[in-house]
């Protein structure tokens, strides 16, 4: 009788673009919320009738900063204690110069998250991985995959999470539901101070976010 219940209920993958829920955070001034455990939230935003499966974090290393390296790096080890699975993209450095005064300053851009986002969302519904894939992001360049997503897989639907900051209208249409995550989504989704990494070492929040 368990065995048939759990094959009523809706299957979810999670696909997560890392840069655009974090500056999505640090613009709505959740900076407190930084230490956030992806796992937790996810299963603060699942309905009873849905059972989770994959977990997949996008993101891209940081460089040529020191400090906010080693603080990526704890959060992701944090991340991975949980089962999340991580995916990298490119993090390329730049400039920019002022066409009047020649003034330059550093940029950095994120490569690849959009495109792994979509490729990933395509194979697995191919593969039959999920019902829903719940995706946490507000870029608006997801719209085409998710737009061939339910073309194609008329079973098949994609339910997105907006980070806070990111909604938009062109994925919201393309969508088959959507909604913000609010503050105390967010709050309530917070790992402990001390995480124990798959590894076994102790990770501790990054005293610059708490």
């Amino acid at each position: 009788m368990m065995q048939e219940n759990n094959q009523k209920k809706e299957r979810v993958t999670v696909y997560i673009d890392g840069f655009n829920l974090y500056f999505g955070m640090r613009e709505s001034k959740l900076d407190n919320c930084r230490w956030l455990d992806i796992k937790k939230l996810v299963n603060n935003l699942l309905k009873p009738h849905q059972v989770l499966g994959d977990i997949k974090y996008y993101t891209s290393r940081v460089s040529n900063n020191p400090d906010k390296q080693k603080r990526q790096s704890t959060y992701l080890d944090a991340l991975e204690s949980t089962g999340v699975k991580l995916f990298y993209g490119n993090y390329q450095d730049g400039s920019i110069e002022c066409k009047r005064c020649h003034h330059k300053w550093r940029t950095a851009k994120e490569k690849m998250t959009d495109v792994n986002i979509a490729t990933a969302m395509i194979v697995d519904a191919f593969k039959d991985e999920y019902d829903m894939a719940m995706l946490i992001s507000g870029d608006s360049d997801l719209t085409p995959p998710i737009r061939e997503v339910h073309k194609n897989f008329k079973d098949k639907r994609v339910f997105i999470a907006f980070p806070p900051k990111r909604s938009n209208s062109s994925m919201s249409l393309e969508a088959k539901g959507s909604q913000i995550i609010g503050r105390k989504k967010l709050v309530d989704s917070q790992f402990d101070d001390e995480v124990i990494s798959k590894t076994g070492y102790k990770l501790k929040i990054p005293t610059e976010w708490k």
